[in-house]
């Protein structure tokens, strides 16, 4: 909370220069004003109570694919179960009386899945709110027997979680900053904060993803709910035109229906957005403010601000330290503007950023595709950073290692847990549960072979091959997993440890789950020592 308030300071003091060089006297401070969109699940607290995985670590370990998932898009669009309906309206009820301002609920795209949206409001006071939200979404939830999963990523092959970080500025007057105006000076100014924050999440990339780093939402970023591991901003056609020809010096002629003034003769008219938000960007213009979409359900929106007010206070003071002692303030902004934008257009893309191509483009601009937690986190303490959080006084050097080493560890104890409960569920209860169905089998395969003068075949005989060699495989993957665990443990930094549990580790956790979820494809539901996908996931009637 702290770094937090120092970052909004920063981003303040920084703004009013450059809202002073407009002419505007009245205006005592700026403020990020955030909307903390939240994302969860909600599944029947006995079903909860009979997963080791859920309970321990907040998401499931293993679990072979439901049948049905969210290919109707039907729980999207479908009407809010009552009992979902009985919570919301309790949640609703208890946040009102804490001073928080929830205002929309509803389905999310995923069976089970739902978000609730607040108010906008400052920044550090949203962070408090959605903390307080994420409790009482957890206490309410089980005074109607159910359980809010909070994780990122609870269920492989459906979608996972996040919270969108909805990004203004408001200055002391009640202007949004990043609102186009309906004046030649205010969309100038409009303008200059666009290209601040265009410098500053180009520059600045690497913070905003680690921001959003974790263990959780490495299994979430890319997937088709989520955006790529590489930051990139959406701004629309219309907007990226008006930048091009700032660029180019051409003309520019808007197509929407509503246009805004010229703002000097070297600056096109220019149309309000006329676009819907591109829901596969990591960071999204919507018309008066930025979505930032790569924050995980379970994290604080605290380290995305810190990173983001920053980063923009950092632009703003490079902005005002040249626009101050300008002559000719309106064609000094120009070429400030022009510059910028022809330094730092490679951070925008308006295309698909789900398809594979967008890899692959991204890295021809330059961009970074830092694809896991260590990859993101080792960043922290680059030169660049450090000098940026020292001269805004946000982190000091200390504070930024501890920060990094904190990330570090976070990842490792995470993963940890994660790999010793896999192993606990295998060994104690996967494998003996399949140990006496394949002895089932088995029996019915002999007695079936009595019967028969032909060589053994049939379900019994072929199922019961399968599980015992999948049991067989499963037994030494568990085995390999925990002697990778004992090798991290010999690892005296933690860096070095985050980077073993990326590169092996994760791996045969993977080939683990695999293994198991295979087998239980094959063995009776019965038998089976945890409910399934469709048991959990449908479980609210």
């Amino acid at each position: 909370k702290t770094p937090l308030l120092r970052s909004m300071e920063a981003l303040s003091r920084q703004a009013v220069r450059i809202l002073r060089l407009f002419g505007n006297d009245r205006v005592s401070w700026v403020r990020p004003t955030i909307g903390a969109e939240q994302e969860y699940f909600l599944i029947d607290e006995e079903v909860f109570l009979k997963r080791k995985d859920l309970i321990l670590t907040g998401r499931t370990l293993f679990g072979a694919t439901s049948p049905k998932g969210q290919e109707l898009d039907d729980h999207y669009f479908g009407a809010v179960k009552p009992r979902v309906q009985a919570f919301m309206d309790e949640l609703n009820k208890e946040l009102w009386k804490l001073g928080i301002l929830a205002k929309t609920e509803h389905n999310e795209v995923a069976p089970a899945q739902h978000e609730l949206a607040p108010v906008f409001i400052t920044a550090n006071v949203a962070m408090d709110q959605n903390q307080l939200t994420m409790e009482m979404m957890q206490k309410i939830a089980r005074r109607h027997h159910m359980v809010c999963l909070l994780h990122e990523k609870p269920f492989e092959g459906i979608n996972g979680s996040g919270k969108h970080d909805n990004w203004s500025l408001c200055d002391s007057l009640g202007n949004n900053l990043l609102e186009p105006g309906n004046t030649p000076g205010s969309n100038l100014q409009f303008l200059l904060f666009l290209c601040a924050v265009i410098k500053a999440v180009d520059e600045y990339q690497d913070l905003l993803r680690l921001s959003v780093a974790s263990a959780g939402n490495d299994h979430r970023l890319g997937a088709n709910e989520a955006p790529p591991a590489i930051v990139s901003i959406f701004i629309g056609s219309d907007l990226e035109k008006v930048l091009d020809s700032i660029e180019s010096g051409c003309p520019y002629d808007g197509c929407g229906e509503r246009e805004f003034m010229r703002g000097a003769h070297v600056l096109p008219k220019f149309p309000r957005d006329t676009t819907d938000r591109n829901r596969t960007s990591p960071f999204a213009f919507t018309g008066n403010k930025f979505e930032f979409r790569m924050p995980g359900s379970s994290s604080s929106l605290s380290g995305p601000n810190i990173m983001l007010n920053t980063a923009v206070a950092e632009e703003l003071r490079q902005f005002a330290d040249i626009l101050e002692p300008a002559g000719d303030f309106e064609a000094a902004l120009h070429t400030l503007l022009k510059k910028t934008i022809s330094e730092h257009k490679q951070i925008i893309f308006n295309g698909n950023g789900y398809d594979e191509s967008w890899i692959e483009e991204a890295r021809t601009r330059g961009l970074l595709n830092l694809k896991t937690t260590p990859d993101a986190v080792s960043h922290f303490t680059d030169e660049k950073n450090l000098a940026l959080f020292s001269r805004h006084r946000v982190f000091s050097e200390a504070e930024a290692k501890a920060r990094c080493e904190i990330m570090f560890e976070n990842y490792v104890k995470v993963l940890n847990i994660e790999a010793l409960t896999m192993s606990e569920m295998v060994l104690r209860d996967i494998l003996p549960a399949v140990s006496r169905f394949f002895g089932e089998l088995a029996a019915a395969a002999h007695r079936k072979a009595q019967l028969s003068s032909q060589a053994p075949s049939g379900y019994e005989f072929t199922v019961a091959a399968q599980l015992s060699s999948l049991a067989d495989q499963a037994f030494e993957e568990a085995g390999e997993l925990e002697r990778r665990l004992g090798e991290a443990r010999e690892m005296a930094k933690l860096c070095e440890q985050a980077f073993f549990y990326r590169d092996s580790i994760v791996p045969a956790m993977e080939a683990l789950r695999s293994t198991v979820d295979r087998m239980e494809g094959l063995t009776d539901s019965s038998a089976w020592p945890y409910p399934s996908y469709s048991d959990i996931i449908f479980s609210v009637k």
